[in-house]
């Protein structure tokens, strides 16, 4: 049977393309696999020496202060100042809300106490007038006494002429009746100054009482003169508006919370949770590094500045109890507080909330 030559060199042809092939496959597979190796070892060597050297953590987080802004009067909006983000200075106006109720608060008490130094004054004209009115009552005194001293004399000389019998019984008794007249005005003339001066201690005692009213209203006057300061909303220092929460026509109520402030005065701090097992290596004062996962080419330093004085868990709403019987052993954090320092341009791109991986430096015992 005749041998087909043709077949024979196209199947040993492509047996000798196949194995170039899988010799060339094996050839770079083999250089993929070194340098994933060699790579693999150099990570290894790396995490161990940043293992030995520093202490880490990725449950760390930016903080700065952010306040809310609340509402210290309730009303209507009528005016909203500033958007979403927008940097504001100490002092600049936010919102405004209507005043109209709380100014004219602020004039009743006005007239109420114009009223009361007006009734002042009353009191004041009414003793001056009182005290007249007792001057006289005691002129009065003297003169009924001079006027029954004069009838006692002449009461004693009529009955020294009755019993000589040099006047008559009727003269006598007319006599006796003047000097009881002129007794019981003398008594009335005192008891009229008598109540003089009481009148003028009472009338001083309701101005003492009208006097403590008008500083209790000048006190509501400074009262209602905030609560008009306070519809209009200011920044309380330099800083950046977040979220807002309100809009013109709104009614809000006293203490509603109407946007957020962040800080700018102050600085930034890390909270990095480290676990307990990893505190005994730091030291206050220690120089920090950090990575922001925003920014993974950019280094920052800080400082640590304190450390929490209990675990996150032992201020958490419904912190453990480990005597109930159930208990199982994990490991805790401790919140150490990092203070940012460096360039304020390159600190202000860091933001609250942002994830950051924090080192620091270990230390021999």
């Amino acid at each position: 049977m005749p041998v087909n030559y043709s077949k024979h060199y196209v199947i040993h042809k492509m047996k000798r393309k196949y194995t170039v092939t899988d010799r060339l496959i094996t050839k770079i597979t083999g250089w993929i696999a070194g340098i994933i190796i060699i790579c693999l070892a150099i990570w290894g060597i790396y995490s161990l020496w940043e293992y030995r050297t520093y202490e880490y953590t990725n449950d760390a987080q930016i903080q700065e202060y952010v306040n809310p802004v609340i509402s210290r009067a309730g009303g209507f909006i009528v005016a909203v100042k500033f958007e979403e983000n927008q940097i504001v200075k100490k002092g600049d106006t936010l919102l405004l809300i209507d005043n109209r109720e709380y100014v004219i608060q602020q004039a009743q008490t006005e007239a109420s106490i114009q009223k009361e130094i007006a009734h002042l004054k009353v009191l004041e004209s009414n003793i001056r007038t009182i005290e007249d009115a007792a001057a006289s009552n005691k002129a009065q005194i003297s003169a009924s006494k001079a006027r029954v001293w004069k009838q006692e004399l002449e009461n004693e000389r009529y009955e020294k002429l009755y019993k000589e019998e040099s006047a008559t019984k009727q003269q006598l008794e007319a006599v006796q009746a003047s000097l009881e007249v002129y007794k019981n005005e003398y008594l009335a003339s005192i008891k009229s100054y008598e109540a003089s001066e009481s009148k003028v201690e009472d009338i001083k005692a309701e101005k003492e009482v009208v006097k403590a009213e008008i500083e209790r209203l000048k006190a509501l006057l400074e009262r209602h003169k905030l609560d008009v300061s306070y519809t209009v909303i200011t920044a309380s220092y330099n800083g950046r508006m977040g979220r807002r929460t309100v809009e013109v026509g709104q009614m809000i109520n006293l203490g509603e919370v109407l946007a957020f402030i962040v800080d700018n005065e102050t600085d930034k701090w890390v909270v990095a949770n480290y676990k307990e097992t990893q505190i005994a290596n730091m030291q206050l004062g220690d120089t920090v590094e950090f990575v922001a996962d925003a920014f993974p080419n950019k280094k920052y330093k800080g400082k640590i500045i304190s450390f929490s004085p209990a675990t996150g868990s032992s201020f958490s709403l419904l912190p453990p109890d480990n005597a109930t019987g159930n208990f199982v052993k994990i490991v805790q954090r401790v919140p150490v507080r990092i203070k940012v320092e460096g360039d304020k341009k390159e600190i202000d791109k860091l933001k609250v909330g942002m994830n950051v991986n924090v080192y620091i430096p270990k230390h021999n015992g």
